[in-house]
């Protein structure tokens, strides 16, 4: 979590203002109204006349200019948005305003300059101490936030920021222990996608089990998910540093509230689970299908509970220097599921059965297993708590929290998270009237998405993590040419990357989906339509990147109303491509659809997003990206035509076998890097050649 997202601990909403930095003082000191200076029969009432029209006359000409009016001088300045800094800006990208204020301020003092030298000494001074004073509190917590990932649900798009670096402890330990851990928990992860796929097969099982476990991760994200690293984790950081128990008695009633809620909210769930099963499938289905996904969900919704433990547990661990049991968790998680999933192959087979022919053995293991492995992640983090030498001890004096701010804070993040959910239910609803009739439903939507969620956690998140504190700190700073700067690169680094890997699933989207998801009861067809929508994904993949790359330098500037507000017309631009597109077309095309959808959204999301910051950062180099990503187009062009060349002329047809579909990935994957290589090198995209300098470099010593 980017420390420039951290407030005051005892500000309210938009109550944690700068003080006018000895303006008003100032101001009033012009006016005689203060001791020593100006005052009554001194000579100086005509001066201040003069004074106030030289004044007046200045802010005329600035005004003129094309300057943002100023305020008036007894007016208070615009309040900071909610997370304490000057804002600036309002929600919509207007021209920032302390631009204005300071030189209006400028003028005032040109205008007013009169008086003893002590005087503008004392000015200078109590401008120079509130400066400090502001810049302290401005000045990032050095916080992070290693996320959990409880559910690991590739459905669920990030709310959040990305992680960073948190505690006292050594910067290349823990970025060691998160490499290693993610590295890890993604393999894993994948690997339990492959068990699950194989286990129940891309038809209406599958779909009904996906559908499931999405409720809980719905429950989850709106209760807890979108506000944890974006208010909870600063506020327990700022908490460790400020009290006397280095936080321990906040975290604890956090902790309690926490278990209070979650439990509250996960019966609930469990009670109401026939409604979520109406909301997230289509009217269409069957009785059997939905009572599946019913029987399903009450298993999988106390997830909510063990989901937001993990995550709560994980937070005091981090904001205490742990880092190890927090990324390595969900690997047990993974292996208990994949576990579950085996064993379902073992004794029930992996075959195609109807919803009709689950058998209670079946909804019990397959469900349970689901359960159990969160529940593990979640209580295997409990010896952590010891280690760092947190005691967990029950408090109800939860008014100590400050719920009242906490819910001020993270109101807007939680209207993000809601208006996603919006699109969610939409979109779960028309993959499940698709897979009714034995086109590509859920589950395969969700495998797809999983992919294109690995190249962007890999290569974008990276990047994303790198800039993050960079630009977090610049907008502390007020350099908004350097975030911008950053902002700039990171986008042409991220589509330069990113190009040919979205290329590979395009081109290579048939031997892929028979590669990687044909086993067991995922059967040819099954793979035919996978290829269909990873085909169509792969036009998603760089918009959803650059679009998260907008969306969190909103977050370092920082702002969480403006992405909040951005994603209500983006969802619902998405929410209407997608009901067009299935409305247009037959049912085989509504997974593909809905990338389709997916890709207008978040290529319209970037350019909003874009339009949005340059009045708050400045020019955004918009010149050179449009230069980079012309060159990019080309050099992908050029790599997808010659790959298709390559792979056509490699054995095999639509539903190549299993060692053919490795021949084409292999052969067509190294020929399509390589083509992009030699023509980013020729056009000299500068993201790329500088990639290979370095290797060449490194290979060199």
């Amino acid at each position: 979590m980017s420390g420039g997202l951290y407030r005051s601990a005892n500000a309210g909403w938009g109550g944690d203002r700068r003080p006018d930095d000895g303006r008003e003082d100032d101001r009033q000191r012009h006016d005689g109204r203060e001791d020593g200076h100006g005052r009554p029969g001194d000579g100086r009432e005509d001066d201040r006349g003069r004074h106030r029209q030289a004044d007046w006359d200045d802010r005329r000409r600035h005004d003129a200019r094309g300057a943002r009016p100023a305020h008036d001088a007894r007016e208070d300045r615009p309040a900071h948005d909610a997370w304490g800094v000057r804002p600036a800006h309002d929600a919509w990208g207007a021209r920032p305003a302390h631009d204005a204020w300071d030189d209006r301020h400028r003028h005032e003092v040109r205008a007013d300059r009169r008086g003893p030298d002590a005087w503008h000494d004392r000015a200078r001074d109590d401008r120079a101490r509130d400066d400090r004073a502001w810049d302290d509190r401005r000045r990032p917590d050095d916080a992070t936030y290693i996320a959990a990932e409880p559910l690991n649900q590739p459905a669920m798009e990030s709310t959040a920021p990305p992680q960073e670096q948190v505690a006292e402890t050594s910067a290349a330990t823990n970025s060691a222990v998160m490499a290693i851990g993610s590295l890890v928990s993604r393999g894993t992860g994948f690997l339990r996608t492959l068990a699950l796929t194989a286990a129940l097969g891309g038809a209406l099982v599958g779909d009904a089990y996906t559908t499931a476990q999405i409720l809980p991760g719905m429950v989850y994200e709106f209760l807890l998910g979108g506000i944890l690293t974006s208010v909870l984790i600063p506020v327990l950081v700022r908490r460790r540093k400020a009290d006397a128990d280095r936080g321990q008695a906040y975290a604890q009633r956090l902790l309690t509230l926490a278990v209070i809620t979650l439990g509250v909210a996960a019966v609930l769930a469990v009670v109401l689970a026939p409604l979520l099963t109406w909301l997230y499938s289509s009217d269409q289905s069957s009785d059997s299908y939905q009572g599946l996904v019913t029987a399903l969900a009450r298993l999988m919704l106390p997830m909510i509970f063990f989901s937001g433990l993990s995550a709560l547990i994980s937070a005091v661990l981090n904001t205490r220097g742990h880092f190890a049991a927090p990324m390595w968790a969900p690997i047990l998680n993974n292996v208990v599921v994949i576990g579950t999933a085996l064993a379902y192959i073992g004794i029930f087979g992996a075959e195609i059965v109807d919803p009709d022919e689950m058998t209670t053995g079946r909804i019990l293991l397959i469900g349970g297993g689901t359960l159990l492995g969160v529940a593990i992640q979640a209580f295997g983090l409990l010896p952590a708590l010891r280690t760092v030498g947190f005691r967990w001890k029950l408090r109800f004096d939860f008014r100590a929290l400050g719920l009242a701010e906490l819910g001020r804070l993270g109101i807007w993040m939680f209207c993000y998270v809601g208006v996603s959910q919006i699109g969610l239910i939409v979109l779960f609803n028309l993959l499940n009237r698709a897979g009714e009739e034995n086109a590509a439903g859920p589950l395969i939507y969700n495998n797809v998405f999983l992919l294109l969620m690995m190249a962007h956690g890999i290569i974008a998140v990276s990047i994303i993590t790198a800039l993050m504190p960079r630009m977090s700190a610049a907008a502390a700073d007020g350099r908004y040419a350097d975030l911008a700067a950053d902002l700039s690169k990171g986008t042409r680094t991220v589509s330069a990357v990113l190009a040919p890997i979205a290329v590979c699933y395009a081109v290579l989207a048939t031997p892929l989906a028979n590669t990687l998801f044909r086993y067991g009861a995922f059967s040819a067809e099954n793979a035919t339509a996978t290829s269909l929508v990873l085909l169509v994904a792969a036009l998603a993949l760089v918009p959803f990147a650059v679009s998260q790359l907008f969306t969190f330098a909103f977050y370092a500037l920082p702002d969480t109303r403006t992405p909040a507000l951005v994603n209500i017309p983006v969802v619902a631009l998405r929410i209407g491509v997608q009901i067009g597109l299935f409305a247009a077309f037959s049912t085989t095309f509504a997974a593909a659809g809905m990338m389709i959808g997916n890709a207008v959204s978040y290529l319209a999301a970037a350019i909003v997003s874009a339009w949005l910051l340059r009045p708050r950062v400045g020019r955004i180099g918009l010149g050179a990206i449009l230069r980079t990503l012309g060159r990019v187009a080309v050099a992908a062009l050029g790599a997808a035509l010659v790959g298709l060349l390559v792979v056509g002329l490699l054995p095999g047809d639509d539903t190549p076998s299993r060692l053919e579909a490795i021949v084409q990935l292999v052969v067509g994957g190294a020929v399509i890097a390589g083509t992009y290589l030699g023509l980013a090198m020729l056009l000299r995209i500068r993201e790329i050649t500088e990639v290979l300098d370095m290797v060449r470099r490194r290979l060199g010593r």
